[in-house]
């Protein structure tokens, strides 16, 4: 992998798999580096793909049953790249030319042994292709890393029972706790729905390195 950088309750759920069609495989290496505001416009389109509108239903994490709109504006995106305690990481493949992103998520450094991970999006064509394993590993790793951080924590919608799932099996847990979802706060995008709030998960970070091949 080549990385470059710029200057308690349990959970059980049945995981099924519908999608179609089979996901486009990367034969490639990852590349990971931290955005700047300039891919903040490169960056919008591919996270309303993987939450939004009839694109995002090739994958499996979308919202588009949950929410309409944009998820997240550039001038939003600019804001969490340019945040003063986190960093919006992009994961490539090592032989596009192009760097087009194919991957990003956000972190955030919340206290001294605290990090918050956020904004997780793969392009929901390569989604199911280990792709997504593989950046949250380096998530992980970062924020242990630069940070210091022992403990990762995130916030998922209730109803992503797959999605939580996943993140159970990557060695996250269900806290038990429940935060209100913003209704109030929403700028781009319609809930369908009134009853969402988020659960929260959480990870020891001094056991990644024994759970990032699960």
């Amino acid at each position: 992998m080549q990385i470059e950088r710029n200057p308690s309750s349990s959970w059980t759920a049945t995981l099924t798999n519908t999608r179609t069609p089979p996901p486009i495989m990367v034969n490639g290496n990852l590349k990971f580096r931290v955005a700047t505001p300039e891919d903040a416009a490169r960056l919008q389109p591919l996270v309303r793909s993987a939450y939004r509108g009839e694109e995002s239903r090739k994958g499996w994490t979308t919202e588009a049953d949950l929410l309409t709109g944009e998820r997240i504006d550039v001038a939003g995106l600019t804001a969490k790249i340019t945040a003063p305690d986190g960093v919006v990481l992009i994961a490539t493949v090592d032989e596009d030319e192009d760097d087009k992103p194919l991957s990003c998520c956000e972190l955030c450094r919340r206290g001294d042994d605290l990090a918050y991970f956020g904004l997780f999006v793969v392009d929901p064509r390569r989604q199911a292709g280990g792709i997504g394993r593989r950046v949250l590993a380096y998530a992980e790793d970062y924020c242990r890393r630069e940070w210091g951080a022992r403990r990762l924590e995130m916030q998922v919608i209730w109803t992503r029972r797959e999605l939580i799932e996943w993140y159970v099996r990557r060695g996250y847990r269900v806290t038990g706790e429940t935060r209100p979802f913003p209704y109030s706060e929403l700028e781009n995008d319609v809930a369908l729905r009134d009853d969402l709030h988020f659960q929260v998960l959480e990870k020891g970070l001094q056991t990644a390195a024994a759970t990032k091949g699960i």
